[in-house]
């Protein structure tokens, strides 16, 4: 087992990943800003992330490390289109709150 997890121990890996977690999900549940929301996604995705390394780590087997690598790719690329989705919606309504967005469906 390596030597930094000896040190630090898996448990406080997952603790951690739990509260990255929990912020993310208070994040897109109780705001109303349409970038707030995708960042809090991004720190679900991340606290997901975290806990890939550290059980790759744990077995030393890198097939984690390597869906992490992948994840973040569509998780960059999820961004750049989620933002040019909501400059688009901004420049037509003047508003990126999630209430005003209700109003698109027709």
């Amino acid at each position: 087992m390596n030597n930094i997890l000896n040190q630090i121990g898996i448990e406080n890996y997952i603790f951690l990943s739990v509260i990255l977690f929990c912020i993310g999900i208070f994040g897109v549940l109780y705001r109303r800003n349409a970038i707030i929301v995708f960042m809090s996604i991004e720190i679900m995705l991340n606290a997901v992330n975290l806990l890939f390394v550290a059980f790759s780590t744990y077995h030393q087997d890198a097939q984690g490390q390597v869906f992490v690598f992948f994840s973040m790719a569509v998780a960059a690329a999820e961004v750049a289109v989620g933002l040019a989705i909501l400059v688009s919606i901004f420049k037509n309504s003047g508003s990126i709150s999630i209430d005003a967005l209700k109003n698109l469906k027709g």
